[in-house]
């Protein structure tokens, strides 16, 4: 599995309930509401296998496996977080264009124009 990609996990409001403090711990607040978010999810089966990483009473990491019936998960999002892929070069960052001429290319366009009208002009008077 990606190292980059976690999984965010949103429950019915019954499941939260249901879960009661047991589930707490785990839980993180957002915009969208209380979720899980794990580095794993595994969706065959009648239980969700949720991968987290933790931190145990003696401050060392540890891997936990947390299982809620499926029925109890609203919804999941993955999210990634990698580099550009794809064809060139993929140590260029993302540019923003802007559609909109910019003051210098105004002036450029005008003097264009000025200057085909002025030879238009020119070539019909002579």
């Amino acid at each position: 599995m990606d190292d980059d990609s976690n999984y965010a996990v949103f429950f019915f409001p019954q499941a939260l309930e249901a879960l009661g403090d047991a589930m707490k711990p785990y839980l993180q607040d957002g915009p969208a509401g209380p979720h899980v978010v794990c580095n794993g999810v595994d969706t065959g089966g009648s239980l969700i296998e949720m991968n987290l990483t933790g931190t145990g009473a003696d401050g060392k990491s540890v891997q936990i496996e947390l299982m809620v019936p499926s029925s109890m998960v609203r919804m999941i999002v993955s999210m990634h977080s990698h580099e550009l892929f794809g064809f060139g070069p993929q140590n260029t960052k993302l540019k923003t264009v802007s559609t909109q001429p910019q003051p210098s290319d105004a002036a450029s366009v005008a003097t264009s124009a000025a200057t085909a009208v002025t030879a238009d002009a020119n070539k019909a008077a002579g």
